[in-house]
């Protein structure tokens, strides 16, 4: 698991991450909205993700591998640079 650290911020969950390809994720508890910012920099929000998803997503050995294989593609999204 390459969680660094976690903090709560009323809705929001922020989560750290030690990758190479992903550097931090937020969750949105209220509107299931979960930001991942890249090493490279762009930024992704997948809209309606549901909470237990995010959840395995923190608790993956590879957050990245969790990622490609059960969000991308599976979840609208917004691409932000």
């Amino acid at each position: 698991m390459a969680i660094i650290s976690e903090r709560i911020e009323g809705k929001l969950i922020h989560v750290d991450i030690k990758s190479s390809n992903i550097k931090s994720a937020t969750y949105n508890t209220e509107t299931s909205l979960l930001t991942i910012v890249f090493n490279n920099g762009s930024i992704y929000e997948y809209e309606n993700v549901p909470w237990e998803l995010f959840t395995k997503f923190r608790m993956a050995d590879s957050q990245g591998a969790f990622l490609n294989a059960n969000i991308k593609n599976k979840y609208s999204f917004k691409k932000f640079n």
